[in-house]
């Protein structure tokens, strides 16, 4: 199938876009290369462009005869959306419908829209299961849940077949520890521990240690990229035969931030300074998912969970990339 991978040069967009290659699909990158980086796609076929651009988005539909487009184009930073909201509407938003008038045009129907755990907000009980009330606490999580509604709407109307997987904690290295994550500035927590590992970077902070946890730090679900990629695989499939999924990706296993620095002090053999501060607002002691959705409606199921290994992949990625990719 010839399916265009919206920011397939970000991050989960490139090991998607490696991993359907070697699945015998033929992807196309579509991306502005704002955040992503073009050596992590290789060889495989790249638009620049943006997804702003009606024109351009309707001849490459058209001239590469697209059968499916997945999307991981939107901006993912929490703190900046509150910052800087209307920017978050324009790219996450405002995009994505000009993304779906360009499908309707051309007339293509399947779509896997990169959405999240943060469509719940804080959630009032855990595991999150797809039945939990949606109630976004941020402009990066209402424009992400304002994007699947949309799609639900243009699937009543009969022109769309959509897949919404709502990602937890994505994270490690694909394709044999080669596709890693670059995120400038980084803001996740496998990678910034692993930067202090490294020692480019002075301390790992611990935003409270006061939770109603094992430890008193906050529990995070964490998912290896590649049992997320999978799951899009399968969705992709699944989509030949039902008209809207809508589903949660995650590990089913909480980690504390305490765990995840241990486990990365083991896994590098390296002392890691730590900094305790203040809690975050907003931020709930344990987020952890029910993927059970997935499993029945998929048949997907995770491959990966141990987090030891999903950093060991990471550790690989970033000890043979230290300064990341090189463009």
């Amino acid at each position: 199938m010839k399916v265009l991978v919206c920011g397939g040069a970000g991050y989960i967009g490139s090991n998607m876009t490696a991993m359907l290659a070697r699945e015998g699909h033929e992807p196309i990158v579509f991306d502005n290369l704002s955040k992503g980086h073009k050596s992590a796609i290789a060889d495989k076929e790249l638009v620049i462009g943006d997804l702003s651009d009606y024109n351009l988005l309707v001849n490459t539909l058209e001239k590469y005869k697209i059968e499916a487009i997945m999307h991981f184009a939107a901006f993912i930073e929490v703190g900046e959306s509150v910052a800087e909201p209307i920017k978050y509407y324009r790219n996450n938003l405002c995009a994505t419908h000009n993304l779906l008038h360009a499908m309707e045009t051309t007339g293509v129907r399947k779509f896997i829209f990169s959405s999240t755990a943060a469509v719940y907000g804080i959630p009032e009980t855990i595991p999150i299961t797809e039945d939990s009330p949606t109630k976004p606490i941020n402009p990066y999580g209402q424009t992400k849940l304002a994007v699947e509604e949309m799609c639900h709407h243009q699937s009543e109307a009969g022109k769309l077949n959509f897949a919404a997987l709502r990602y937890f904690n994505a994270c490690g290295a694909g394709n044999n520890g080669t596709l890693g994550e670059d995120h400038r500035p980084e803001s996740h927590l496998i990678p910034l521990v692993i930067q202090a590992a490294m020692g480019k970077r002075e301390d790992i902070k611990i935003f409270g240690t006061n939770y109603p946890t094992h430890d008193g730090t906050c529990v995070r679900d964490y998912i290896h990229i590649e049992d997320l990629c999978r799951a899009h695989l399968l969705a992709l499939k699944q989509l030949d035969n039902q008209r809207e999924i809508r589903c949660n990706l995650g590990n089913e296993r909480g980690h504390s931030v305490r765990e995840v620095i241990e486990t990365v002090k083991k896994v590098s053999g390296k002392e890691i300074k730590i900094t305790e501060t203040e809690n975050r607002p907003g931020d709930p002691p344990v987020l952890t998912a029910s993927a059970q959705k997935a499993k029945d409606e998929l048949g997907w199921k995770v491959e990966r969970p141990d987090l030891e290994e999903i950093v060991e992949t990471a550790w690989k990625w970033h000890s043979d990339n230290p300064n990341g990719y090189p463009d």
